[in-house]
């Protein structure tokens, strides 16, 4: 049986089509959490963001659940927005104290990252 996330690196012709790297994934978490110490934001627009950022392949419920256990772990809260004047209440997401240090964490693991990344880089292209 193939591992899972295989499928993706083939491209269209190989059955990923539209599907999302497993990298995208995993760098979900502190995307959604930049956006959110950037600003307070509603899903919806946590979304549209993502999208910006060339995460757009996402699936919406993929995005939400990642919230809900970010909400869950402590680093970050919602509240519902009645302000708004049109539709119902929406949640806004904010950083916690217990967040800015997850954040922080995860600025250091990108670094990390970063480096190993553009070491496999120069030797696909050697």
């Amino acid at each position: 049986m193939p591992r899972r996330h295989r499928g993706w690196a083939m491209g269209a012709g190989g059955g990923g089509g539209n599907r999302h790297s497993p990298l995208t994934v995993s760098i979900l978490e502190p995307a959604l959490l930049i956006m959110i110490k950037e600003r307070p934001r509603h899903g919806y627009t946590l979304l549209a963001d993502l999208e910006s950022l060339g995460l757009g392949t996402l699936h919406p419920s993929v995005v939400y659940r990642t919230l809900r256990e970010m909400e869950v772990l402590g680093w970050i809260r919602s509240d519902w927005d009645t302000g708004q004047t049109q539709g119902p209440p929406r949640r806004i997401y904010q950083l916690t104290d217990q967040g800015e240090g997850v954040l922080k964490n995860w600025q250091n693991e990108l670094d990390k990252t970063q480096d190993t990344i553009q070491q496999l880089q120069k030797r696909i292209q050697s």
